[in-house]
């Protein structure tokens, strides 16, 4: 009850009310048609962010025009009344309804001088004072509207403040979580260097026993052959794993050369196009690059190694039949490669992990993919994004840039 109170009774309401009723009692005119106007004045005004600024601005103009009337018309001490619409008019509708609404309200005002009675006119000296009112209105309009405008500027600083303080925060956010991402991988990468070299010594002595072992056995003795054989094609496995960790770990040699990205493209999709067939796999890759695109400083082998990899990912996430979208853009800073799916998409807890060695959402996988891509970019000066939706697809986003330091 307490929060709906106040929403719909705000403090200002309260200096209206009195207003208003110090109106009614030091009114020189206090019939109860002039006391009903300002009644009803006061609603308005009070009612005014909830019937909007031009419903309340007519209503004000009106109510105004029957209380000056009922009140000896064009001598009323009420004339200060018509600073209500101006004022609303001024804050609301900018210069031109300012100007629009302070010359209605000088309308209302002089408009009284048409209904002078046959012995009624205004006095020589009396000129002035009905002047100096009229344009009390347009000045005070005018001035309402610069003071707006101020306040408007203010709050469009404050708010560009705001969202470049959020910006700035969401850069922060980022770069803490690739300097925790980059001191992750640098610690594994040592770990798996070391470990990998460990293990290759009793890896080969394991296979060659095995291969010895199973010259020795005579063939009737099937278990031993079976045994043998699982040891030696353990061992490959092993060793295909160690092969992935040193690529990980070690870092990359890379030759760059100043090249067209498209040619690199066209190379990484041939390459897809054959391992899908040999797959057995229908994915259509859609290519769309911009014309503009300047060559860039890259390792061909490298890149290519990424985008293929990006697009047998995007190929297992497609449904049979679907279609990958390779698309380049580029600016003043930096090329962009797209590659984008309309599969499965990627769950949002998952999305901060997927870089990560060893996270993999695919039961034969050792999450080792993606890693390498990261580093791989890293090394080039660039860097990798994506974006993705549950059931409709993902957007990852390769930049290189043009200027490397």
């Amino acid at each position: 009850m307490p929060s709906t109170w106040r929403r719909y009774v705000r403090p200002q309401d309260f200096v209206w009310l009195l207003f208003f009723s110090a109106l009614a009692a030091f009114s020189p005119e206090r019939s109860p048609r002039t006391i009903a106007a300002l009644v009803a004045l006061g609603v308005v005004q009070v009612l005014e962010a909830r019937i909007g600024a031009l419903t309340s601005v007519i209503l004000k103009l009106a109510l105004c025009y029957l209380l000056i009337g009922f009140s000896y018309g064009v001598s009323s001490s009420f004339y200060l009344v018509l600073l209500l619409p101006v004022i609303s008019g001024a804050t609301n509708f900018g210069l031109l309804g300012a100007t629009i609404t302070a010359l209605a309200a000088c309308a209302v005002y002089l408009s009284f001088l048409v209904f002078l009675g046959p012995n009624q006119f205004i006095p020589e000296d009396q000129i002035p004072e009905l002047v100096l009112r009229a344009l009390f209105l347009p000045v005070a309009g005018y001035l309402t509207y610069q003071l707006a405008q101020a306040n408007q500027a203010e709050k469009h600083k404050a708010q560009e403040a705001v969202e470049e303080l959020a910006r700035a925060n969401r850069s922060l956010q980022e770069a803490q979580a690739e300097v925790r991402r980059a001191e992750r991988l640098a610690a594994l990468g040592q770990l798996t260097a070391g470990l990998a070299h460990e293990l290759r010594n009793p890896l080969g002595t394991m296979k060659t026993s095995a291969e010895m072992l199973s010259r020795q056995v005579s063939k009737e003795n099937a278990v031993a052959q079976e045994m043998a054989g699982f040891i030696t094609s353990e061992v490959d496995r092993t060793n295909s794993l160690i092969t992935r960790f040193l690529d990980f770990a070690r870092p990359q040699h890379l030759k760059l050369e100043v090249a067209d990205i498209t040619i690199m493209l066209d190379s990484a999709i041939a390459r897809f196009d054959r391992e899908q067939k040999s797959a057995g796999t229908s994915v259509t890759v859609f290519k769309n690059y911009s014309p503009d695109v300047p060559p860039v400083r890259f390792d061909a082998e490298l890149m290519e190694r990424v985008i293929a990899n990006l697009l047998v990912n995007a190929a297992q996430a497609s449904p049979p039949g679907g279609v990958v979208t390779v698309k380049t853009l580029s600016n003043n800073a930096e090329v962009e490669v797209a590659v984008i799916d309309r599969g499965s998409g990627i769950d949002p807890k998952n999305i901060e992990n997927i870089f990560n060695p060893f996270f993999t959402t695919k039961s034969d996988g050792i999450g080792f993919g993606l890693a390498i891509i990261s580093k791989i970019l890293d090394e080039h000066g660039g860097r990798i994004t994506v974006e993705s939706t549950l059931g409709e697809g993902s957007v990852f986003r390769v930049f290189l840039p043009l200027k490397r330091q």
